[in-house]
């Protein structure tokens, strides 16, 4: 992904606070020694997936090691990944990035976590957009991160102000239940939406806070007319959630009240799998909005090691020593 906001460096990371202890003391025991080596070391996947955070190890690495005899190799942002390929070489004085370990490593778990969910996602719609309301769904201090990994893994849009900051794009949203709720009934709040919000905000309305989707939906295009650009469901668990028997009701019923170009989107807790009952159901689904799967990740995992010192080869037990070759890896400086 290219089309992304560089990212500020937490200073809490450059200072190592998000460091474990023992990468500050390993530092301590190797300076007083008179110990640092120019090494060789490789991070690699443990697992295949969408691989995410790239661009903001390269911003870190650019920051914390010097200015020469220095080496960064890296997959681009968003490649996809295989089990145990290298995803990133780093040729350089231990003691110039030895700290970051875990930032390294964490950054691209939490982040190509988020971009393998939202992959899978993308995947199983079949080409319908998939948008991350993802930022709901986890702690504030990373609901942007959460939202630029999921557009890296093919989201066509987020929902978070910061997100959309983060992406260089316009944040997608509709109207939540509190409005209707609110406003006391689903049109009022539906032509108090489009009275006051900016006329480039596609007119969306929720459709399922206080009556039957179907009829909610009809009373909305009716009031609305052309003007109403789609619906949103999320229908509960507790109603029995959404279906793609549901959605297909809701479209033949607007089509006989000839309530046309009224997109229908569908949100909530979906899986993949959720997903792809819609798509081959071919039921009318303009679009998805997941939130949980995306937050929760998929299980991608990374490992980090030293494989060569002074240019000799070596590995822990059970590694391979030397570097692994990799094609696919670019130059960055």
């Amino acid at each position: 992904m290219t089309n992304n906001e560089k990212q500020t460096i937490n200073r809490s990371v450059i200072v190592g606070d998000t460091s474990e202890i023992y990468h500050h003391r390993t530092l301590n025991i190797l300076r007083n020694e008179g110990l640092n080596p120019f090494v060789t070391y490789e991070i690699e996947s443990i697992n295949s997936g969408v691989v995410c955070g790239i661009n903001q190890i390269i911003d870190l690495l650019d920051n914390v090691l010097p200015e020469a005899d220095r080496e960064l190799w890296a997959l681009q942002e968003g490649s996809e990944v295989s089990d145990n390929e290298v995803v990133l070489r780093i040729k350089a004085r231990f003691a110039s990035f030895g700290l970051y370990e875990t930032s390294l490593l964490g950054t691209l778990t939490s982040c190509s976590s988020w971009a393998t969910a939202a992959h899978d996602c993308v995947i199983a719609a079949s080409g319908i957009p998939v948008v991350s309301f993802a930022s709901r769904s986890v702690h504030p201090s990373v609901a942007g991160q959460v939202d630029y990994s999921a557009y890296v893994g093919g989201c066509s849009a987020v929902s978070s102000l910061i997100g959309g900051k983060l992406t260089q794009t316009t944040p997608s949203g509709t109207m939540p239940h509190s409005l209707v709720l609110i406003m006391g009934e689903t049109v009022r709040a539906a032509l108090a939406f489009d009275r006051h919000m900016e006329k480039n905000v596609p007119r969306v309305v929720l459709i399922d806070t206080f009556k039957d989707e179907a009829e909610e939906a009809i009373q909305v295009g009716k009031a609305m007319k052309e003007t109403l650009r789609g619906i949103r469901i999320e229908t509960p668990i507790e109603r029995g959630g959404i279906t793609p028997n549901l959605v297909d009701e809701i479209n033949k019923k607007l089509e006989a009240e000839q309530i046309t170009g009224c997109d229908i989107y569908v949100s909530g807790d979906m899986n993949p799998d959720d997903i792809k009952k819609f798509v081959d159901n071919e039921s009318a689904v303009a679009g998805f909005a997941i939130d949980n799967y995306i937050a929760r990740g998929s299980k991608i995992n990374f490992r980090a090691d030293i494989k060569e010192i002074e240019g000799k080869p070596i590995a822990r037990r059970g590694r391979i020593p030397g570097s692994k070759i990799s094609s696919r890896l670019d130059r960055i400086f």
